[in-house]
């Protein structure tokens, strides 16, 4: 039992089953499955890196049919922070989701990012 568990945390930690490329990711996001959407977008949270390429992707996730995905996909630009500035617009409108926890994530992630805009747009 032993033997296992530290295999599994020898596994774990080598990133095993995460490996995809940040474009994969990216193309993840055009699942027909929603589950599978959100999973890209908490991936690409992670990717502060490479802000360039995320953020946008993010940004159109932003707009996703289910909320879940746009909640998380405010989340994952609020984890990025103030390289995700281009999001902006899309976090202002994000405030005006007809489902709270989108407008509350959104205005958490517009704080970090940018917070004059945020406090135009009312955010406390």
């Amino acid at each position: 039992m032993k033997k296992l568990t530290v295999s599994f945390l020898i596994a774990l930690s080598a990133g095993c089953g995460g490996g995809k490329s940040t474009a994969e990711w990216v193309e993840q996001l055009r699942s027909k499955d929603s589950a599978q959407r959100l999973h890209a977008v908490n991936a690409l949270g992670e990717r502060r890196k490479e802000s360039a390429v995320v953020a946008p992707a993010l940004v159109e996730a932003l707009r996703d049919g289910d909320a879940f995905v746009r909640r998380d996909a405010a989340r994952a630009l609020g984890k990025i922070g103030p390289e995700a500035r281009s999001a902006t617009i899309a976090l202002v409108a994000a405030l005006k989701d007809k489902n709270s926890s989108v407008r509350q994530a959104a205005g958490k992630a517009l704080k970090g990012i940018d917070p004059e805009a945020a406090a135009k747009a009312g955010v406390k």
